[in-house]
């Protein structure tokens, strides 16, 4: 690769970066607001992260919180404020949470492209 295609691909891996995101569907929306609602949270936002654990290395963590860190990612999806931290958001990078209420696998679903691998229920992934 000459030098120029090799500072091309920098740059352009560079705004995939700058430009990811933290998306929920309209169903996600729908269900996450109706429990910061019975919750009383109804002026929190969605706090995304990750921690170790789980039968494929890290777990999903989802959250309802009023106070944004100085460094975290903040993002708007569908009228829902969604916040990250930063260590978490390079696992969580171009996510999408989505939600079913389907009798047999319902709840929320999180498509994540950063996974290599999940686990059976989809509640932790390795990167």
């Amino acid at each position: 690769m000459n030098e120029i295609t090799q500072k091309d691909s920098l740059i352009k891996q560079q705004e995939e970066f700058k430009n990811a995101t933290i998306t929920a569907t309209k169903a996600a929306v729908k269900r996450l607001r109706a429990v910061m609602s019975s919750d009383g949270k109804d002026d929190h936002f969605l706090r995304m992260s990750v921690e170790g654990g789980g039968c494929s290395g890290m777990t999903y963590n989802m959250d309802f919180e009023n106070q944004k860190g100085e460094f975290d990612k903040i993002f708007e999806s569908n009228g829902l404020t969604i916040v990250c931290d930063l260590k978490s958001w390079l696992y969580l990078k171009d996510i999408e949470i989505d939600y079913s209420d389907d009798l047999l696998n319902g709840g929320f679903k999180i498509k994540n492209p950063n996974a290599e691998r999940t686990c059976g229920c989809g509640t932790s992934f390795s990167a």
